[in-house]
């Protein structure tokens, strides 16, 4: 077994100098982008790309109040996937000023601190400084990583946490007799995405796959030391009970209820190839070049096992198995698990650009020389590097467009219906709707969810169960989900269809609101 002294430092300086500013000011330049085309676009206003953030703005407000985790004032329930996110978000309410604001400004600072961990990252898979950099001001390039900063989700978050996560778990395999308090960070992770449950069992796998070279040069496994291991399972244990006994005394599962309302479980055994293809098309389309480059960065993560340059294999176990993962639990017939736009894969963009950059420089270590521009000389190496970052440029500069239509379809179908209800409708009303988030931030009304986020009997009844049971005013839903019961000569009365100009994002591309058999509150008619 190697001992601390025989180990080879990793050196991890410079983490404040010039370069990693860049990554700084490249990123806030993105969001500040991004940001001026929604205001302007919004007509000096902020908002948010899915309905999701509203969601999660409705629970912080309601546990700033002293609500708890409801949604609903006064009916507690497991539908936060992101409870650490919620708390951080609730302190906002306390704040002057929007609140609109300042959850992007939070947003935002959480993905600049992503970037440098990104490059913080590479410098402990042993990369050279530069080649570090480069992933970072990949990272803070793509332009999905740069939605994510504005959108109101955990996303950046997720990134910080699972990424420190990877690092100190990296750090504590070079050094055996440090406590894993990776493991803790990483249930605190799970506060932010319950996937990193799977992060947490992928590090226990490669604290299990440690090996030394013989002196043939041959790998011979390692037993791993054991230390301080029932205090780390104590604090893993401290931070994860809590919200399981919430969610089971609420819900009677130990996971929210959105897990339950995305996937059956395990819905087959080999991986979906239709999903994986999916999946590979959210990189591929955004991150291009350093896709095809992440596998030679896996096979180099493997080919240094035993030797000094080993950092175990965490980083690639967690950027293959995480969509594996998701592809055996994604429902037959549908793309639940890639989640709106594929944000479940969002958090792995950092570790894509950070293995394709370490394929990427087996290849450049090849190269050397210079170009001649004119009367300049240009490093070859220089120069294929500006050609491999022109893709994520590009599609940095077209997602500014993709966000803010975003922005524009959920302004003009779940916030549009909710304003226009807004004085037409009576407080006392129950609405049964499709999207739970700007509806019932905006409205005061009760409202009851047939997705099953909130409302997670709407998955042992069938629709109809369902609205006999909750028998709501008025349905807020896209036709296309419930054909029947929106068709002409249903029960459910068409009121008002909101149409959404090039959709993106929302469920589909006309928002109805529908009277039911049991509508007891008219709307008031006599408004513009």
């Amino acid at each position: 077994m190697r001992s601390p002294s025989s180990q080879t430092p990793i050196h991890t300086g410079g983490a404040r100098g010039k370069g990693v500013w860049l990554v700084v000011l490249i990123g806030l330049v993105a969001c500040i982008g991004y940001t001026a085309v929604e205001v302007y676009l919004l007509g000096g206003q902020m908002a948010f790309p899915l309905d999701d953030s509203w969601i999660h703005l409705q629970f912080a407000r309601n546990l700033a109040a002293g609500e708890g985790l409801a949604f609903n004032p006064g009916q507690l329930v497991a539908g936060s996937t992101a409870p650490l996110w919620t708390a951080l978000v609730s302190l906002i309410y306390f704040l002057p000023g929007h609140p609109f604001f300042w959850v992007k400004l939070l947003g935002m600072l959480l993905f600049l601190v992503g970037g440098w961990v990104t490059y913080w990252l590479g410098l402990k898979l042993a990369l050279p400084r530069a080649f570090a950099l480069f992933s970072a001001l990949l990272t803070v390039s793509t332009s999905w990583l740069v939605w994510s900063a504005l959108s109101g989700l955990e996303i950046p978050l997720f990134v910080v946490l699972s990424l420190g996560a990877i690092g100190l778990h990296m750090e504590e395999l070079r050094d055996e007799t440090r406590p894993p308090l990776s493991l803790l960070l990483m249930a605190v992770a799970v506060l932010a995405r319950p996937e990193a449950l799977l992060l947490m069992a992928l590090a226990l796998v490669d604290r299990l796959l440690r090996f030394e070279r013989d002196s043939e040069g041959d790998l011979v496994w390692q037993r791993p030391a054991g230390s301080a291991w029932v205090v780390i399972a104590l604090g893993v244990l401290a931070v994860l009970v809590p919200m399981a006994v919430f969610n089971w005394s609420v819900s009677g599962s130990v996971l929210p209820t959105t897990f339950s309302a995305k996937t059956p479980g395990v819905a087959r055994w080999l991986p979906e190839m239709r999903f994986l293809h999916t999946v590979m098309g959210v990189f591929f389309k955004v991150q291009p070049f350093m896709l095809l480059f992440a596998g030679a960065g896996v096979l180099t993560m493997v080919g240094r096992l035993g030797d000094k340059r080993d950092r175990g294999l965490l980083p690639a176990l967690w950027l293959i198995c995480l969509p594996l993962a998701y592809s055996i639990m994604n429902p037959a017939g549908g793309l639940t698990l890639v989640g709106n736009v594929g944000r479940y894969l969002f958090p792995l963009f950092p570790l894509l650009n950070l293995l394709g950059v370490l394929g990427l420089q087996q290849l450049l270590d090849r190269f050397s020389g210079r170009v001649r521009i004119g009367d300049r000389a240009l490093s070859v190496r220089v120069a294929l590097l500006c050609v491999l970052v022109l893709p994520t440029l590009a599609s940095l500069v077209q997602g500014s467009g993709r966000y803010a239509q975003g922005v524009l379809n959920v302004q003009d179908s779940d916030v549009k219906a909710a304003h226009w209800l807004e004085g037409r409708l009576h407080p006392d009303a129950v609405l049964a709707v499709n999207d739970i988030g700007a509806i019932k931030y905006i409205l005061p009304n009760r409202v009851v969810d047939l997705a099953g986020i909130i409302s997670p009997e709407v998955r042992e009844l069938n629709y109809n169960g369902f609205l006999d049971l909750h028998q709501p005013d008025y349905l807020v839903v896209f036709p296309r989900w419930f054909p029947a019961m929106t068709a002409e000569g249903s029960p459910f009365e068409l009121v008002q269809m909101f149409s959404i100009p090039n959709n993106i994002t929302m469920g589909g591309d006309e928002l109805g609101v529908y009277s039911t058999p049991w509508t007891r509150y008219p709307l008031k008619e006599d408004l513009p």
